[in-house]
């Protein structure tokens, strides 16, 4: 993948240093890195101007687009983020310098991108270059709630499958506005993707006496950063009963430049200690076909939607893992593959899908294997190193 951007002219100053990415996988790998901008300034001084830093690759002597990430709000830039493209077992090397001036990037046109959608209700969405997601807020609660039509009343997340790499949510909610829908493939994708009161691609609940309990719609939501190469949102619930036990439920979305996956953070606070935090695919009419990899913290369904195929599936780390199974139900959305995880540890999980019209999966052997691939990678992550 290529990112295209233009810099203008700058002059260097002598503070700068090297260092280096390495990929231990046999894989290659095309990912988004961090790092934190305390180690930056520890290199380039204090009260770095986050604006004038300079990162190039040495291999290829090209300036390297950089997004900063000023997650708490706070006004203070907590991480620096860039695209690193490595081939199987490569160590890369990177330059970091300030210069005089500040620089300036245009803005890709392979983007993360994340909006609040008020003019359908009060959705939000997020997307990437690959896939393209959304859940529903209060409004869209409201409306069911006083049993009027165009409301929506889940907590499950829904997916819209793209097929091109520009990012598509602004233009398809004003084909709605407009009076089109974007139900209806044009070229670009559309949205075929049934969640109802299923967890569509990775919502959350918890298991207990045969039955998952789940949130309601998000009360609240805040962007926390938005591109290019990632963007996250977040996104609170109002307190919900597991049974007896009472559940405050915040969630932090985020997803990045060239993945197939958005990563899912769920926080978690309980005035019971609770059994498990259970995160699921809905298995539809169950027309498709189930796997599962434990030893990997995987699992996938293959189905076909309208003329095509679509892989969905969920990777986790394999030690939070309390139990895999399948719920299988004659009520409408409730059957599901799960992942039962460990609520003790930090509950973090990968979601997502890969569509037979996007032009990379067109078995589920393909999908199955990018899961196992894309565990392997979260396992080993890319080393940094400062020489």
């Amino acid at each position: 993948m290529i990112l295209q951007f233009v810099v203008v002219a700058f002059q260097v100053l002598q503070t700068s240093a090297t260092f280096s990415i390495e990929n231990k996988l046999d894989l290659p790998r095309q990912e988004v890195v961090s790092i934190p901008m305390e180690k930056i300034e520890q290199i380039l001084g204090e009260k770095t101007d986050p604006a004038k830093v300079l990162l190039e690759d040495k291999t290829s002597n090209q300036k390297v687009l950089i997004q900063w990430v000023d997650e708490n709000q706070d006004g203070q830039m907590e991480e620096m983020l860039f695209w690193a493209n490595l081939k199987e077992n490569e160590i890369k090397s990177y330059k970091i310098s300030l210069s005089l001036t500040p620089t300036q990037t245009s803005e890709p046109d392979e983007r993360t991108f994340a909006r609040f959608v008020p003019e359908r209700i009060d959705d939000i969405a997020w997307e990437n270059d690959k896939v393209a997601f959304r859940t529903y807020g209060p409004e869209a609660e409201r409306i069911v709630v006083e049993k009027k039509p165009g409301g929506t009343l889940t907590s499950g997340i829904d997916a819209w499958l793209k097929r091109v790499s520009y990012p598509i949510i602004d233009k398809w909610y004003q084909k709605h506005v407009a009076g089109g829908s974007y139900h209806q493939d044009t070229g670009e994708g559309y949205d075929p993707y049934h969640v109802g009161d299923s967890r569509g691609i990775g919502g959350i609940g918890v298991w207990l006496d045969d039955s998952l309990y789940v949130s309601r719609n998000f009360t609240e939501y805040k962007i926390l950063a938005n591109g290019p190469l990632r963007t996250i949102i977040q996104l609170n619930y109002a307190p919900w009963k597991a049974g007896t036990i009472t559940v405050k439920e915040t969630k932090k979305i985020s997803i990045d430049l060239g993945s197939q996956f958005y990563h899912m953070e769920e926080f978690l606070e309980s005035d019971e200690p609770l059994p498990n935090v259970t995160t699921g695919i809905t298995l539809h009419e169950g027309k498709g076909k189930a796997y599962a990899d434990a030893t990997s913290g995987w699992i996938s369904y293959w189905e076909t939607i309208d003329d095509a195929q679509l892989g969905t599936g969920i990777v986790t780390y394999p030690a939070h893992i309390l139990e895999q199974f399948e719920h299988k139900s004659l009520t409408k959305d409730q059957s599901h593959s799960y992942l039962s995880l460990d609520p003790r540890k930090k509950v973090s999980y990968f979601a997502g899908f890969g569509w037979e019209k996007a032009g990379e999966f067109s078995s589920a052997a393909e999908w199955n294997l990018h899961l196992t691939q894309f565990s392997r990678k979260l396992l080993s992550p890319l080393t940094v190193t400062f020489n």
